[in-house]
């Protein structure tokens, strides 16, 4: 059909492209892009702003700090690391070493220097004894890397709330802190920097905040070269546990007889606890504070685990108890004094281990302490300041019980073998028995009456008896029984001072002796141990003794000994029958004379008493068959005793002491003359010559001695003329 002349209608399609074109056509217009508006800030968002930019810049610094911080402790703990020596050589770290002493039985009885039982593992010691240690001081020991900042923090807060500066006080130390420091950071001592061991120590112990830093290096470096029990071992082995023992195993023998391995609960938790403070705990000081100390160890050890309630309370109930050696310290001034009689290199400042076989014999010591004891709290007045000193001796000078005073300490003064006092009439048998090895026999006749010497330089001389009276004619017997002063005088001036001098001092008696008459009079000074060795020499028949308590020293584990005992018996001083005739004189003077108080009932004794001027020293030496005991009484400043004579208190002592000291011993008859009866006076009758004969007792094959009066008079005349 044609088109009627309509234009056609556009299909649907067209329409919509055409729509689509005209679109495109269209020219773009120009568009920006959108940007969004800034919100806008609150006045807290402002004020933050800047301390978030600082909060940035902090934590920048801080992490890189921190990390270069890190990298240097690695740096430190590395070198720090390869520094560290094997283990085994960490164990036994002394500069200094021991000293073990053993009685007349060889049993040992003491120690001196640095004790070390031998190296220990913290795995071969009594489980209760590593459970201890590890409960008292560090109970996270096996979890921590070597420092443990909760325990360091926890240490610095109770520091500052007790006043003090953070890091003194309280250290928050691990067991592993504790070890670097007994190590001394790795540093050894050095005796060109430190005068002693003790300022070493003191050194290494000090708890300033940068020696903290290296401490807490030196853990860390130790943790990554050893193991836990290793660090423990080191630990065990080095930690100092009080009376000179260093180690547990030390401890152990010290303080218990026995190994380490063999320590009991009640046993570990004492010696753990002297960790804290070893001088203040240690059971030798005071036993009943160290086990207050150890229940608190017990109960650490029970609320950790390592023991049950029913175990803590038997511990309690039987608490650890010393050793016999331990408990009595036993002669303690025996110990110092042996310990001065061999070189300072092999004994207080030795390197080695010493094994020292001694004289000593503890039951005797025991004896001793325990008279001295009992004299004191009977018969001397409470709180009395007053000393006194006894040795006790074997006829050849071995040395078998020493006390040097009142008071039990190591190191304290000796006043048995360091005090020099005047010996009064204690000097007097070496005054006679210079007489008896002379001619004069013990019954020769004297006169007691009044005597005038005349010192050049000092003007007359004129000894007083201690009555102040004068009993005319006597024996030498008499006159030594009953103490008289003019008579030992004007034997001293027949037979010649000088001889007096030479006697005393061949005896022993090691001092300036006086020049002038009162020589006779026990004017000069001597000590205890003198006086008492050259008693010994009468006992023995008239040999000198040179005291002694060392009979061999030698290294331990060594069977050679480096030293034998160094005195005994000497020369012959005297005759055999001047000792003999001298023990009966002084056998008298304690049944019947200035000593009686020193009488035994079941045996025979001889001795002699001495008192100063003014009572400022009191002695009595005294011997039975077995032994001499020697016993001085007076005040360290000199002090006038008050009332006390030679045979009153030191008469009472030596005679508990004897008690005791023969216990249980038979008795045996003293070595002396034995006259059918008692010597007495005679009239003298003048023999050929213009001598005397003085007493039924006087020897036949010799000359016979004049008077003393004659004697004196001739001696005088020598030295003054007519």
């Amino acid at each position: 059909m044609s088109n009627s002349g309509r234009r056609k209608p556009p299909l649907v399609t067209d329409k919509r492209y055409a729509k689509q074109a005209q679109k495109k056509a269209a020219p773009k217009r120009k568009t920006t892009p959108s940007r969004k508006r800034p919100k806008k800030r609150g006045v807290l968002a402002w004020v933050l702003a800047p301390f978030k930019w600082l909060f940035r810049l902090i934590w920048v610094i801080t992490t890189r700090t921190a990390a270069v911080a890190l990298l240097v402790l690695l740096a430190a703990v590395g070198y720090t690391y390869t520094t560290l020596p094997a283990f085994e050589e960490q164990l036994d770290g002394r500069t200094r070493g021991s000293v073990t002493l053993l009685d007349s039985e060889d049993v040992v009885f003491a120690w001196r220097g640095d004790q070390f039982g031998g190296a220990i593992l913290s795995t071969s010691v009594a489980p209760s004894l590593k459970n201890a240690i590890v409960a008292t001081e560090d109970k996270r020991f096996y979890s921590h890397f070597g420092v443990s900042p909760r325990g360091i923090a926890s240490a610095m807060r109770i520091n500052m709330r007790e006043g003090r500066k953070p890091w003194q006080g309280h250290g928050g130390s691990t067991i592993t802190q504790q070890t670097a420091k007994l190590l001394c950071l790795g540093v050894a001592y050095d005796p060109s920097k430190w005068k002693n061991e003790a300022e070493y120590e003191a050194d290494c112990r000090r708890t300033t905040l940068t020696r903290k830093g290296k401490e807490a290096i030196f853990a860390l470096a130790m943790e990554a070269k050893y193991t836990k029990d290793e660090i423990l071992s080191i630990y065990m082995n080095r930690a100092y546990l009080g009376a000179g023992a260093r180690g547990f195993e030390a401890a152990s023998q010290v303080y218990f007889g026995k190994n380490a391995a063999q320590v009991s609960v009640p046993e570990s938790a004492m010696m753990a606890g002297l960790l804290v403070a070893p001088s203040r705990f240690a059971p030798t000081s005071n036993i009943e504070r160290s086990r207050e100390r150890a229940a608190t160890v017990l109960r650490l050890m029970r609320e950790q685990g390592y023991i049950s309630s029913a175990e803590e309370a038997a511990a309690n109930a039987s608490p650890a108890s010393l050793s016999s050696a331990a408990k009595d310290r036993a002669g303690e001034f025996f110990v110092d004094w042996v310990m001065k009689t061999a070189p300072d290199f092999l004994t207080s400042d030795t390197t080695e281990d010493v094994v020292i076989h001694t004289t000593f014999d503890n039951r005797l010591q025991m004896a001793a302490e325990d008279a001295l004891d009992y004299v004191f709290q009977t018969k001397v007045r409470e709180g009395s300041k007053a000393q006194a000193a006894i040795v006790i001796m074997s006829a050849d000078g071995a040395v078998r019980a020493m006390v040097g005073g009142r008071e039990k300490v190591t190191g304290g003064f000796n006043r048995a073998t360091d005090a020099k006092r005047q010996t009064g009439s204690a000097f007097k048998p070496f005054v006679y028995a210079t007489a008896m090895d002379r001619g004069f026999q013990y019954d020769s006749t004297v006169e007691d009456a009044p005597i005038t010497i005349n010192i050049p330089g000092s003007g007359p001389y004129s000894p007083q008896n201690y009555e102040r009276d004068f009993k005319g004619l006597m024996t030498l017997t008499d006159a030594l029984r009953a103490s008289i002063n003019t008579v030992a005088v004007s034997v001293s001036e027949a037979v010649g001072r000088e001889n007096v001098r030479d006697v005393a001092t061949r005896f022993g008696i090691d001092n300036k002796l006086a020049d002038g008459p009162a020589l006779a009079l026990g004017a000069s000074e001597s000590t205890l141990l003198e006086m008492t060795g050259a008693f010994a020499g009468i006992l023995n028949g008239g040999n000198a003794v040179t005291p002694y308590g060392l009979n061999e020293l030698r290294l331990k584990g060594d069977s050679a000994p480096l030293m034998g005992k160094e005195g005994g018996i000497g020369e012959r001083v005297i005759s055999p029958s001047a000792a003999q005739q001298l023990t009966y004189m002084m056998h008298r003077v304690v049944t019947d004379g200035t000593g009686t108080r020193a009488r035994l009932s079941d045996r025979e004794v001889a001795g002699k008493t001495g008192t100063t001027s003014a009572a400022k020293d009191a002695w009595f030496i005294g011997f039975t068959a077995q032994y001499v005991v020697g016993v001085w009484m007076g005040y360290d400043d000199n002090t006038p005793l008050s009332g006390v004579t030679g045979g009153g208190l030191p008469a009472d002592i030596w005679r508990e002491t004897m008690v005791r000291v023969t216990e249980g011993l038979p008795p045996e008859p003293l070595p002396m003359t034995r006259p059918a009866q008692p010597p007495r006076v005679k009239p003298i009758v003048p023999q050929g010559g213009g001598t005397y004969q003085a007493g039924s007792g006087n020897r036949t094959n010799q000359p016979q001695p004049e008077t003393l009066e004659d004697a004196l008079i001739g001696v005088l005349r020598s030295i003054f003329g007519n």
